[in-house]
This record gives C-alpha cells, sequence and structure tokens, in this order.
C-alpha cells in the first residue's frame, strides 16, 4: 500500500508515487485515448491520489478533462496541479493577463473550478523568474486567483536550482518540482531539497527514474532513451548490471532512492497505461533487503554509475 506525505506547508497529503500527466498526453509519443483513461483509472484504484499536468504536455489536460467527465468529475481525495508559462500559444508569458488566461484555460480542459497546486513552469531566463515573481507577474496574478478559490497552492517546477533557491527566498511559493538531478545516476539537488524543506516548502521528485533509464530496460532498445545524453546512458547502464548481478528490479531501487530522501513529498512518474501504473505502484512497495541500502550509497560515494554533475545545478 502506498504511504502519504504533507507537501510542505500545503493541505496536499499526497501518495508517495504520484502520476505525472506528460506521457498520457503523447509527449513522448503517439498514445491513444483508451490507453491513457487505462493509466489514470488504474491508479485511482491503486490508491494514486495526485495527478500533475500542464499545457506543454500537449493533449494530457484535454484527455483528463474526458476521463474526469466520465468518471463523474474528479474524484473526492484526488489532488491536481498544472502550471502556467509554457502554453504552446504563451510559451514564456508570465505576466499577469498572460497567467489568468493559461490558468482559466486549463481549468476549462480539465473541467474542475480549481486546482490545488499551480506551478510556474520552466522559465527560460532570470528576467522569465522576475517578471513571473515581480509586480504585475504570475505569482501576484495567482495570489489573486487563491483568494478567488481557484488555485490553493503556488510553485515552480524547473530545471534551474538557481531559480528554485531564488522563488523559495522569495517566501512566495509553496512547493518546488525539482527533476532529473536526485536519482541514482546524480544528486546534486540534495542541498536544494534541504533548503526547501527548511523552508517549509514541498518538494516533488520527477524523473526518478531519468524518464525511463533507469527501469532497467536497455537504453538501446528505445530510440527516446539512446538518445539522453551519453553520461546519463552510460550510469543506467552501470546500473542495469549492477541490478542484473544482485537479483534486483533496478526500478524499485531507482523509486525508492528517491523516496528513501526524507525531503522528498512525492515521487512523480509518467506512466501512460495501466500495465505501466501497475509496475511502478509495485516497484514503490516492493520489498526490499535492508543491507542493499547500504551497498547503493557505497557505490554512489565510489562514483560507480553516476553521471556527473548537472549544468543547472
Amino acid at each position: 500500500m502506498l504511504g502519504t506525505r504533507r507537501l510542505g506547508r500545503t493541505q496536499m497529503v499526497v501518495t508517495e508515487l504520484s502520476l505525472g500527466g506528460v506521457a498520457i498526453g503523447g509527449l513522448y509519443g503517439p498514445l491513444p485515448e483508451e490507453d491513457a483513461a487505462g493509466a489514470v483509472r488504474r491508479a485511482f484504484e491503486l490508491g494514486v491520489n495526485y495527478v500533475d499536468t500542464s499545457p506543454l504536455y500537449l493533449e494530457s489536460e484535454a484527455r483528463l478533462g474526458h476521463i474526469f467527465g466520465a468518471m463523474g468529475g474528479l474524484p473526492g481525495g484526488v489532488f491536481l496541479s498544472t502550471k502556467t508559462g509554457t502554453h504552446p500559444r504563451r510559451r514564456g508569458d508570465y505576466s499577469a493577463e498572460g497567467t489568468r488566461w493559461s490558468v482559466e484555460n486549463s481549468l476549462r480542459l480539465l473541467g474542475v473550478p480549481a486546482v490545488d497546486l499551480l506551478l510556474l513552469h520552466d522559465p527560460r531566463s532570470a528576467a522569465d523568474l522576475e517578471q513571473a515573481l515581480g509586480p504585475g507577474g504570475a505569482v501576484e496574478e495567482l495570489e489573486r486567483m487563491k483568494g478567488e478559490g481557484r488555485v490553493r497552492a503556488i510553485g515552480l517546477g524547473c530545471r534551474s536550482h538557481a531559480f528554485h533557491r531564488r522563488a523559495i527566498r522569495s517566501g512566495k511559493i509553496d512547493v518546488i518540482l525539482t527533476y532529473a538531478d536526485y536519482n541514482l545516476a546524480r544528486q546534486t539537488a540534495a542541498p536544494l531539497m534541504a533548503e526547501a524543506a527548511a523552508a517549509g516548502v514541498g518538494v516533488i521528485l520527477a524523473q526518478a527514474v531519468l524518464a525511463g533509464l533507469l527501469t532497467g530496460v536497455d537504453p538501446s532498445s528505445d530510440a527516446r532513451l539512446s538518445e539522453r545524453p551519453a553520461p546519463e546512458v552510460a550510469a543506467a547502464r552501470d546500473w542495469r548490471a549492477w541490478a542484473a548481478r544482485r537479483g534486483v528490479s533496478l526500478q524499485a531501487v531507482a523509486i525508492q532512492y528517491g523516496l528513501r530522501h526524507p525531503d522528498v513529498g512525492c515521487v512523480l512518474v509518467g506512466a501512460k497505461t495501466a500495465g505501466e501504473i501497475e509496475e511502478n505502484v509495485a516497484a514503490a512497495t516492493a520489498p526490499l533487503d535492508a543491507a542493499l541500502w547500504d551497498e547503493v550509497e557505497a557505490r554512489i560515494r565510489d562514483g560507480a554509475g553516476q553521471a556527473g554533475p548537472s549544468p543547472e545545478s
């Protein structure tokens, strides 16, 4: 059974393993809507209570809206988040007007009156972030929408640790979503997560399996995986070989490695079918030998399976 954790100072008590909406939107390749619907329904059946999406993820918001509609609405007890700043028609717009347009569009597509968390998404420059945080910017507008009951918490989801730190220190956000920088192959986000937790800011961890590289599959079997940065591919091969020798599921080790960190509120996985979410939940809850973690930490200290520092650290 999946455990739950509170996301920082928010009222969101989410399942440790939660569902990212990138794959069900078709961003990783074409996906029949019935497969996406099956993934979401199965996630709820297995107890997953948090779904994250974005206007950037192609059909994700619209598909979730259709799925929720077919279920009679968003199920009670399920938390929902989306993002602003990356809608294809308003990419990089962190103004108040652009933010309201984006959020209202998202609420319409999702078929909900409000979302539990609204994340500023992938600002590309310091100027973008300052616009979002400053007067007449996205955060100011999101605060208005909180007062209207349409947004319940505000966050930032991006790769840059410097941007996350700026947002945390502003005191204006409740949650960060960091990705690709805390997993078996790279742990550079650990100090960032500690700073967030100390400030009462929740931490959502994405790409604990490096977009699929750390699930145990052969990277050469999937063009999308083999095109990841070469150091990541090499690190994944090293961990895959280790898991085979050890006789353990690399996917289970990778997901649970993220969950073992005390500052992590949840790990997001981008399952696109019912079968994939079943695999992810099984991996998150599989019993693993306590001694295995000593071995994992020793390998990391020795530099085994490491992809090197992120340029965004």
